[in-house]
């Protein structure tokens, strides 16, 4: 059987062109003829709201998930920290099914939870706060009816915050909280994790409730591609030639 394919954190702007022919390359590549595809989130540097995706680079995108996708590879979308605004009409352009923020889907015989990863990072109390402001259905609804030029001049303002932010916190603090694993993992009752987020991809074994479970990180695109290839014989990740 084909395998399943998932990346995160390409953080796509026009501003890195190398990267951007990275993702069609992988598109016309191994994406296509796997058994799905899963981008779980921070597929751009920033999204302001699926009218977006009249712009070039992210009209390109979903031209590229939707022609694998009616090859008939099903995608599947999650939202990030920086494209939080993704919404339905963008997965619709991309032939894509936009997932919840945690789910549980069954990777060749094995329940595995897949998130982002951001809601891991509990250390990092600044950060939840403004992930907990977002997440508000009625505050998402103010910012996307915002004209989209301001909405661009606000996620410049977000980048301009993060990068202050970052520079000023321990390494630790953006790592993933251990005690938020264990409790994610217990919770959804899988023994597997997947996520991206951290940019710092491993595989981590835990134990939780005596049982043996592993953690996989994804790795961002900054330098270069890659992907996490996963099937019935576990799960191995994979830089773009």
């Amino acid at each position: 059987m084909a395998p399943t394919l998932f990346i995160s954190d390409l953080h796509l702007a026009p501003e890195r062109p190398g990267l951007v022919e990275a993702f069609h390359q992988f598109m016309r590549g191994p994406a296509r003829g796997a058994a799905a595809l899963y981008a779980i989130g921070d597929l751009f540097d920033a999204w302001l709201g699926d009218d977006q995706v009249k712009e070039p680079l992210a009209a390109g995108v979903a031209a590229a998930f939707a022609d694998v996708a009616a090859a008939g590879t099903p995608i599947y979308l999650q939202r990030g920290n920086r494209d939080f605004l993704l919404g339905e009409r963008f997965a619709k352009a991309c032939g894509a099914t936009l997932l919840p923020d945690e789910v549980v889907h069954d990777l060749h015989g094995m329940p595995t939870l897949i998130m982002h990863g951001d809601q891991l990072c509990t250390d990092d109390v600044e950060y939840q706060r403004f992930r907990a402001y977002w997440q508000d259905p009625v505050h998402r609804r103010r910012l996307l009816a915002l004209p989209y030029v301001v909405r661009r001049g606000i996620a410049a303002l977000f980048r301009a915050g993060s990068r202050r932010a970052t520079a000023g916190k321990a390494e630790v603090i953006m790592d993933v909280n251990a005690n938020a694993v264990a409790a994610a993992l217990r919770e959804h009752r899988v023994t597997r994790l997947i996520h991206g987020h951290t940019h710092r991809p491993a595989r981590h074994e835990h134990v939780v409730d005596s049982r043996p479970c592993e953690r996989y990180v994804l790795a961002d695109w900054y330098d270069a591609g890659s992907y996490l290839r996963v099937d019935a014989s576990g799960c191995e990740p994979v830089m773009l030639a």
